[in-house]
């Protein structure tokens, strides 16, 4: 008999289990979405114009958070709270219309503008339109889409304008833009080398003579073509792999992918804000993706007894999935509360000091804290931004990028080198500071920041 129970409970849990699952994995603008369309399916789920605290339920006026949930009873560092009310920026207005200065963007500025800033002096005015055709028109990898005949012909320019265009844009930070594909990449890269450089020389020539070789690391087809040594060829491999980027829009966006790959309402649409002030603790508040209080209509479950045949089927079957859906939402919010309290306590000098602390921490260990599986966090920290005290707006899952720290060190060793420093020597002056660090590890993480190699940062600095 108790076997029997448990299997019947057991589809129940189970729709239950995947229901939170999926909205915890929703950002707020997605939930809302979510909610809307299930009140327009279901009648028996109704949205109400009273605002009720979604924790002790008090009513609320106004878009003030909760008086009650929001205030630090004896020692607490931190307040961590569902609030009532939707998204808002730092001056109490919609996020969209709060000052913009502190938002961290997606990137500093577009490609193409920071492209046509560097070529301005070097332009004449009739070429402008040109170089912004060509930098519009550039794939996610930052190749040229289009053949240079037909830019010429779509920008009624001559084929020589065309090509004295692309190859200013090539020889740009980031350098290898708008060429055909990663080999001319490469090889525009290349051509900011010193004219006597001889690895890059037989950098060039491998490039030239061996590219589908060397993808599959045939140095000895490279050898018998160049009549060099293999060992010479696997030195300018190695070349190649440390001081170029066969894909060069990748050096600007930072990601190693394309722009793509990064969600909008991540940095202008926050989940969830934290405050200071100056003799409180600090508040945590996760906003609601909906403004009113979302309940099983009452009127709907006390008419059930009316309804007779298929009509009360229905009805039943209305009811159990809108409170179906108002539990899920309960403890899709129930364990935002309970991850933010885990983070804010491990992470609180990272929130309020900067990227140099944040203090190494895991989805696996979060969830261990919590007491759910892994995937549990990953699905709570997807897709959903974070507003810091001091006006910056990130992606949730920043509080678990271990190499944070030590990009931020790498940024601070090269703005502040006489000369460009090497991988080698940015990973020697980490080692004093006590981060052990491979050099292949340091090209990684100055190519997601945007860094040249040394040898590119020399040449570029050269003209100043």
């Amino acid at each position: 008999m108790l076997q029997l129970q448990d299997h019947s409970l057991r589809p129940v849990a189970t729709a239950h289990l995947a229901q939170t699952m999926s909205l915890l994995s929703l950002s707020n603008e997605e939930l809302k979405d979510k909610v809307m369309e299930e009140l327009a399916k279901n009648p028996a789920l109704e949205l109400l114009d009273e605002i009720v605290c979604p924790n002790c339920h008090a009513k609320l006026t106004g878009r003030r958070p909760c008086p009650r949930c929001s205030s630090a009873t004896g020692d607490q560092d931190s307040v961590v709270f569902i609030s009532a009310r939707e998204a808002i920026g730092r001056n109490g207005k919609p996020p969209l219309e709060d000052d913009a200065e502190g938002l961290e963007p997606v990137a500093p500025e577009s490609l193409a503008i920071h492209v046509l800033q560097q070529l301005a002096p070097e332009l004449d005015p009739a070429e402008r339109p040109l170089a912004a055709y060509v930098l519009s028109s550039l794939d996610e990898e930052g190749f040229l889409a289009e053949a240079p005949a037909f830019i010429a012909r779509a920008t009624r320019c001559s084929l020589a304008q065309v090509e004295r265009v692309l190859s200013l844009i090539s020889h740009c930070d980031p350098p290898g833009l708008a060429t055909a594909g990663p080999r001319e990449a490469l090889l525009a890269q290349l051509d900011l080398f010193p004219p006597d450089s001889g690895e890059a020389q037989l950098a060039a020539q491998v490039l030239q003579a061996g590219f589908e070789s060397l993808a599959s690391r045939d140095y000895e087809t490279i050898a018998r073509t160049l009549g060099a040594r293999i060992a010479q060829v696997r030195k300018a491999a190695q070349f190649i792999q440390s001081n170029l980027n066969p894909f060069p829009a990748r050096a600007y966006w930072g990601s190693g992918r394309s722009p793509k790959a990064v969600d909008s309402n991540v940095y202008h649409a926050p989940d969830i804000l934290i405050s200071q002030s100056l003799a409180g603790p600090m508040l945590v508040e996760i906003f609601s993706s909906f403004s009113g209080w979302l309940r099983v209509n009452p009127d709907f479950r006390k008419a059930l007894p009316e309804a007779d045949g298929d009509q009360s089927e229905a009805w039943k079957s209305h009811l159990e999935r809108a409170s179906l859906f108002v539990k899920c939402l309960q403890q899709r919010n129930n364990t935002m509360r309970r991850l933010m309290e885990q983070i804010v306590a491990r992470q609180r000098e990272f929130i309020l000091e900067g990227d140099r602390k944040l203090s190494p921490m895991t989805r696996a260990e979060l969830a261990t804290r919590i007491g759910v599986h892994e995937s549990t966090v990953s699905r709570a920290v997807a897709n959903k931004g974070i507003a810091l005290p001091d006006g910056r707006i990130i992606p949730l899952a920043r509080f678990f990028d271990r190499s944070l720290s030590i990009r931020d060190r790498i940024k601070e060793l090269v703005g502040q080198e006489r000369k460009p420093l090497t991988d080698d020597e940015i990973a020697s002056a980490l080692s004093q500071d006590g981060v052990q660090i491979a050099r292949r590890t340091v090209a990684k993480y100055r190519s997601i920041e945007g860094i040249l190699p040394a040898r590119l940062r020399k040449k570029r600095e050269l003209p100043a």
